[in-house]
C-alpha cells in the first residue's frame, strides 16, 4: 500500500499544502536558530499567523515538526515554549561535530581540485564581506555553505548523511556562538586557516583546523551557559527560604 501511495501523483492542493508546510517550518525553524524567537519564548499562534501571513493549519503542524525537532517544548494546556540551549547536550555535540569535520577535512583534502577550493574561497571571501557590514545573518549562510562544502567534498555519503542529521543543532549553536564580536572576528581568521591547508592539499593540517575552529566555538558557547547556569544557581541559593 506504501509503494502504491509514493507512486500516485499529487495534486495541485496537495502541493500548495507540501509549500506552505515547509515554507512555514523554515521560517519558524530560522526566527528560533537566529535567536528571533529567544530560548523560553511562549509561542502564540495568532500571532505567529499573523507575522507569516498563513492560516493556523499550517503554523499548527510546523509547530508540530519543531518539537519533533527539539526546538520547541510541549506544555500540557499550554503554548509551546522555544527550549533552552542545552549545557550537556552542546557538550556531547561537541565531541560529536569536531570528530565528523575533522575527519571531512582530511578527506576533502584528498579530493580537492581547483574548482572546488576557489568555489570554498568564494565562500569565505562572502563571509568576510558580511562580517566587515556587521550582516550576521547573510554571514552564517555563508558560514554554513562553507562548511557544507567541505563535508560535501568528502565524498563520504555516510558522513554527509551524519552531517545532516546534525546539521540543524549545529546551526543553533553555531549562530549562538557568533554573536560574540571577538568570536566572530576570531572565526574568520580560522576559516583562513583552513582554507590555507585546503589549498595546500594537506589532509592533516586540514583536518586539525577544522576541528580547531569547531572546538573554539562552540567551547565559547559552553563557557556562556556555564557562566549563565552558575548566576542561576546563585539566585536560587540567596532567595529567601520559606519554612
Amino acid at each position: 500500500m506504501a509503494a502504491l501511495l509514493a507512486q500516485m501523483p499529487l495534486t495541485d492542493t496537495d502541493r500548495r499544502k507540501g509549500r506552505l508546510h515547509g515554507s512555514t517550518v523554515q521560517q519558524l525553524r530560522s526566527l528560533i536558530v537566529t535567536g528571533v524567537l529567544a530560548p523560553g519564548t511562549r509561542l502564540n499562534e495568532r500571532e505567529l499567523c499573523e507575522q507569516l501571513n498563513v492560516s493556523r493549519t499550517p503554523v499548527r503542524e510546523a509547530i508540530k515538526t519543531l518539537i519533533q525537532d527539539g526546538l520547541l517544548r510541549a506544555l500540557p494546556n499550554q503554548s509551546p515554549v522555544v527550549t533552552e540551549l542545552d549545557l550537556v547536550e552542546i557538550s556531547a555535540l561537541i565531541d560529536v561535530v569536531t570528530a565528523i569535520e575533522g575527519l571531512a577535512g582530511e578527506l576533502a583534502a584528498a579530493h580537492a581540485t581547483e574548482e572546488s577550493v576557489a568555489e570554498i574561497g568564494l565562500l569565505h571571501y562572502r563571509m568576510m564581506l558580511h562580517h566587515t557590514r556587521d550582516e550576521l545573518p547573510g554571514y552564517f549562510e555563508a558560514n554554513k555553505a562553507f562548511h557544507r562544502k567541505i563535508v560535501e567534498l568528502s565524498r563520504n555519503p555516510i558522513l554527509i548523511w551524519v552531517w545532516e542529521l546534525l546539521a540543524l543543532r549545529v546551526d543553533r549553536a553555531r549562530y549562538s556562538s557568533n554573536l560574540w564580536p571577538t568570536r566572530w572576528k576570531t572565526a574568520i581568521q580560522e576559516h583562513q586557516q583552513i582554507l590555507d591547508a585546503l589549498s595546500a592539499r594537506d589532509p592533516a593540517r586540514t583536518g586539525q583546523a577544522l576541528k580547531d575552529h569547531v572546538r573554539n566555538g562552540l567551547s565559547g558557547l559552553v563557557a556562556a551557559l556555564q557562566d549563565r547556569q552558575s548566576r542561576r544557581d546563585g539566585v536560587a541559593r540567596s532567595a529567601p527560604r520559606s519554612d
